[in-house]
């Protein structure tokens, strides 16, 4: 069963059993899966045939951990509208994983920089060469998530297919240690980064294909979960209206156009009025948005976005956000 960790913190980890072969068996993300016995033999089709029969598992896995990911979304909302930061730390595939989403925010959701942010084991060099050497390192896990002076006000996420991770395991208790709020991302059970973490989203996607590459289900698993933490994060912040990108960065023309479109769905109006409200509200998808749909002006729409904390159903309302 999931659930909630409720370990007290610490400042340091604990050295862990160096017994690499006796851990490594434990674990179900390295154990050999029966399903690809023989791939060297099999055809390119049946080989993708296998591949796909066992991607298939994925979501079931991600599934029996939503409550955890639920508990996150509420956790990293509350934090982003209080002035908090959302923090990955990852190393190897798990760390680029971290990377994607967290860059992918601003252009989506229009996010302040450094509002959602990653560490990756072995710095910004680790996203194209391995660098994996750094991910056993505690004091390096430590380092780099002081750096960043995690507060109370944070929340602070590990990613480690295994669990174990060194790094991750340290940085997150650090984060933990200064009052962060702290979540832990995994594929396997009883593990070191769950105990760490306040909250541990475990998905159990079992053995991979290739027997420990865990960039294959496991790191499905992970990019799925952090689908839904941003996505529900910004969901919950009231960045997006019904299921439109509302918050979306109009910064080059086919994020122009998706905004001229946005407006156009969410209001039933032509492109002429579309474009010239968009013009009239700054270039700013939400201050049209609300304008248009509360019949009020740039300098009404702007403060009731400002009431809202940039929810926009909020600001055609003319309600307060409460998380």
């Amino acid at each position: 069963m999931l659930m909630s960790t409720t370990q007290e913190p610490t400042g340091t980890t604990e050295k862990p059993k160096r017994d690499s072969a006796a851990l490594l068996q434990q674990l179900t993300t390295e154990s050999q899966n029966e399903a690809s016995q023989g791939l060297d033999t099999k055809s390119a089709l049946e080989i993708a045939r296998i591949i796909n029969h066992e991607d298939s598992k994925v979501a079931a896995a991600v599934k029996k951990a939503l409550p955890e990911i639920a508990q996150v979304i509420d956790q990293v909302a509350r934090s982003l509208r209080d002035g908090g930061r959302l923090i990955y730390v990852g190393a190897g595939s798990s760390g680029r994983i971290a990377a994607l989403d967290s860059s992918e925010c601003p252009p989506t959701y229009s996010t302040v920089p450094g509002q959602v942010q990653y560490i990756m084991a072995g710095g910004p060099k680790a996203l194209a060469s391995a660098v994996e050497v750094n991910e056993d390192s505690e004091e390096l896990g430590q380092r780099d998530i002081a750096r960043r002076r995690p507060t109370r006000k944070d929340v602070v996420i590990g990613l480690s297919a295994s669990g174990r991770t060194p790094y991750v395991v340290a940085a997150v208790a650090y984060a933990r240690a200064r009052g962060a709020k702290t979540a832990a991302v995994t594929c396997n059970y009883d593990t070191p980064l769950a105990s760490a973490a306040d909250i541990a989203i475990v998905a159990d996607v079992g053995p991979e294909v290739i027997s420990g590459s865990t960039r294959m289900k496991a790191g499905t698993a992970q990019k799925m979960v952090l689908n839904m933490i941003t996505t529900g994060t910004m969901t919950r912040l009231g960045y997006v209206y019904e299921n439109l990108m509302v918050n979306v960065h109009m910064q080059n023309s086919k994020l122009v156009e998706r905004g001229i479109r946005i407006l156009m769905r969410a209001c039933n109006i032509d492109r002429e009025t579309a474009v010239n409200t968009i013009k009239s509200a700054g270039r700013s998808v939400p201050v049209a948005l609300v304008m248009l749909k509360a019949k009020v002006d740039k300098p009404e729409a702007v403060r009731r976005l400002a009431k809202s904390d940039g929810n926009v159903r909020l600001a055609i309302e003319d309600t307060v956000l409460e998380l």
